[in-house]
């Protein structure tokens, strides 16, 4: 009876161990979620050039890549009237631009 306690309790052991062992969570975190604000900007500082037009550049490409934009707007709550209107007006704006720049190109050849 001993020998069949002893057998019992090591299976028990044995049991939890890989229990604990295969329902734990894992020691690295979750990737986090890839959102519209989640860019990642990088600027290659060449050998000998200064660092204000390195910092000139990334500013260029801050702005280029519109995610401070979108942080602005998220600053306060904008209700799907306001989204609209603002969706329009910047798509007035983009058609503006890509006007300008096909009568650009047209002058060019």
């Amino acid at each position: 009876m001993a020998k069949f306690s002893f057998l019992l309790s090591v299976l028990v052991v044995a049991v939890m161990a890989l229990s604990t062992t295969a329902f734990a969570p894992a020691m690295h975190s979750a990737p986090r979620p890839i959102t519209s604000l989640d860019v990642n900007i990088k600027v290659n500082v060449g050998d000998g050039e200064p660092i204000e037009s390195a910092l000139r550049r990334f500013k260029r490409a801050v702005s280029n890549s519109g995610h401070m934009m979108e942080l602005r707007h998220k600053r306060y709550f904008e209700n799907k009237q306001e989204k609209t209107k603002r969706k329009i007006k910047e798509g007035r704006l983009r058609k503006k631009f890509e006007r300008q720049q096909r009568k650009r190109m047209a002058k060019r050849t």
